[in-house]
């Protein structure tokens, strides 16, 4: 399994990129996995306006999941359940997406096969990324039965 995390619009804060270029070191220590910036929406299903342009994300077929505040809510244990089913049942890369600040389109959500929520709360997009990169790392740290994760 690959996992990529996909996100719509341009990295501000240095400080963001240092957290989101550390938990994809710790998550690369269990998975591969790939950061990639998007310009728009677009981009994530592979289209240009009307045009089916295919892009790295989509060439190969994938399975994407949306972080959408109307999806799914998931405890970290329930994370590591989705990611290590996902793990032994598929072999196609999962990617994770996350949206515009403006949240995605219907479009989008409707062509997602997974959506998830970290919950009510609106959280800025960037900071978003960031807390997905902290949540997959601790699911397979709890996979891998890591100290990391003390159940709490």
């Amino acid at each position: 399994m690959k996992i990529k995390i996909a996100w719509v619009g341009k990295t501000k804060e240095p400080a963001i990129q240092a957290l989101t270029d550390e938990y994809l070191k710790r998550i690369s220590r269990y998975v591969p996995v790939e950061g990639l910036w998007l310009r728009d929406e677009a981009a994530l299903l592979g289209m240009s306006g009307r045009t089916a342009e295919k892009n790295k994300l989509t060439r190969a077929k994938s399975t994407i999941v949306l972080m959408d505040s109307r999806g799914k809510q998931l405890s970290s244990e329930e994370w590591a359940v989705f990611l290590g089913d996902y793990q032994d049942r598929n072999p196609l890369p999962l990617v994770f997406a996350i949206g515009p600040a403006n949240g995605f389109s219907d479009d989008v959500r409707a062509s997602a096969q997974h959506t998830f929520s970290f919950g009510k709360m609106t959280l800025a997009h960037e900071l978003a990324r960031v807390v997905l990169l902290e949540q997959i790392y601790r699911a397979f740290t709890i996979l891998k039965g890591h100290p990391y994760h003390s159940g709490h």
